[in-house]
């Protein structure tokens, strides 16, 4: 069988692969098929064949890997800026509960791309599903109304694949109305329109966006363990991260326990306000957790243990969750804010190390979604999702350990190109497949006309 011929070589790169069966760094070069996947990483004289990157000495390291993020509340920054979750949530959907399906898709559009231009290659979404949000007094808050269309949910998937992004495409039941049976009809048709996008290897399945936290009984939780165990996809609920109402939200980790939930495929969002007990039978069914450092710190919504998790053997990945709560969707800063966190927190700056918190946010998170075998690090067999990063512009001084530079000193400013699949989608932070100006200003323009219309008093 002959040797399969390379469509691009990566050369002069000191790649930091993020792979257990490989060095730290390797001072060489990397190359990938037509097919967009990985043939082989090597030092010394690269292969012949196909278009050659220079790195010109740069890292050249996985794409970053959002373990959880809501991609279409990119145009509501600056919302609910002194508020905790449940009155930011209210805050910053003050605008998208009134979009149209049209509307959502340049909102989800300008995420993702907001998203792949600052070198997130892969992202677990939380679809916009059920609104309005309404806000209580105590901290506390519950949704309102219907699932939107299915339509609505559709918009957003195929903003993603216009974007180019690898996403697990998330939403959330109505089990607010109906039988079961038409409950589960509702999700289906979700589930039936995205199935058109199978072959497409960016897009990566779909999930539930667990309720569990303001739903009404127990029965919420054995309907989500229905859909999974029936369409065999992951749960990632939410839980366990304001403040507010803390002992309600651990009676209802019971509610999944009782249930059956637990298990590899549920993925607990945020969990910071825990028990040792709740740590402990979670880590032994096999859950994992994603932590958002970032917008667990703007929100006020807690400090989640995570050395403590770990020592648990609770698998735990990192994601940027909302834009407008993460504010910048920069994973440099994500890691820093995260890294920072923990050795504040625990007194210890050897608690969490640099090679520890970029493993979370790249092959950590992959492995928490169950796409470890595609995505979260560099090797053969998996795709060509890199970022390319110089660390001499602008200039981050002598590179002593590649790893700490790469972490520490490195940033959006430093990231040069972003490619998925083997192909560059992003230059200097501007997609070259779309025009940013162009999605900018459709996004603008809708949002801007649902202010107008609101401010009115929402007349039609």
């Amino acid at each position: 069988m002959s040797a399969r011929v390379p469509a691009i070589v990566v050369v002069n790169g000191m790649i930091l692969p993020m792979d257990p069966s490989m060095p730290e760094v390797v001072n060489g070069w990397l190359s990938a098929g037509s097919d967009g996947v990985i043939i082989a990483l090597g030092t010394g004289d690269a292969p012949a064949g196909g278009e050659v990157v220079d790195a010109h000495g740069a890292f050249v390291a996985p794409g970053f890997v959002s373990s959880h993020s809501h991609l279409f509340t990119s145009g509501s920054r600056g919302l609910g800026i002194e508020c905790s979750l449940y009155g930011w949530i209210e805050a910053m959907t003050r605008y998208t509960q009134y979009a149209s399906s049209d509307d959502i898709y340049w909102c989800t559009l300008h995420g993702a791309l907001d998203f792949i231009n600052n070198g997130i290659t892969t992202a677990y979404d939380f679809t916009s599903s059920r609104l309005p949000f309404h806000a209580l007094s105590g901290g506390d808050g519950t949704y309102g109304g219907l699932l939107r269309p299915a339509g609505f949910a559709e918009a957003q998937i195929r903003a993603k694949v216009d974007a180019g992004i690898r996403f697990v495409n998330s939403i959330m039941l109505d089990d607010s109305t109906g039988t079961i049976e038409e409950i589960v009809d509702r999700f289906t048709e979700t589930v039936t329109f995205a199935e058109r996008y199978e072959k497409l290897d960016t897009f990566l399945g779909m999930a539930i966006s667990g309720g569990i936290q303001w739903a009404a009984s127990r029965a919420s939780a054995e309907l989500e363990t229905l859909l999974m165990e029936r369409y065999q996809i992951i749960n990632q609920p939410h839980l366990l991260e304001t403040p507010y109402s803390i002992d309600q939200q651990q009676e209802r980790f019971w509610w999944y326990r009782d249930a059956g939930t637990l298990g590899r495929g549920l993925i607990f969002g945020h969990f910071i306000h825990t028990t040792p007990e709740i740590v402990e039978v979670a880590a032994e069914a096999g859950c994992a957790m994603s932590w958002q450092p970032t917008s667990n710190g703007r929100l006020g919504s807690g400090v989640a243990d995570i050395p403590g998790y770990r020592r648990a053997g609770l698998r735990v990945g990192i994601g940027l969750d909302d834009q407008s709560c993460t504010d910048i969707s920069d994973p440099w800063q994500n890691m820093r804010i995260g890294l920072y966190t923990q050795r504040a927190w625990y007194r210890d700056p050897e608690v969490l190390s640099v090679k520890e918190i970029l493993r979370l946010h790249t092959l950590g998170s992959a492995e928490v979604l169950g796409l470890d075998d595609r995505v979260g690090s560099l090797a053969p067999g998996k795709f060509a999702d890199f970022v390319i990063v110089d660390p001499s512009t602008p200039d981050t001084g002598p590179v002593w350990n590649p790893i700490a530079t790469y972490v520490l000193a490195c940033g959006l400013r430093n990231l040069k190109q972003v490619w998925i699949g083997g192909r560059c989608v992003s230059k200097e932070g501007v997609s070259v497949r779309l025009s940013d100006a162009e999605v900018a200003t459709e996004m603008h323009g809708r949002l801007r006309a649902i202010h107008d219309w609101a401010a009115d008093g929402c007349s039609a």
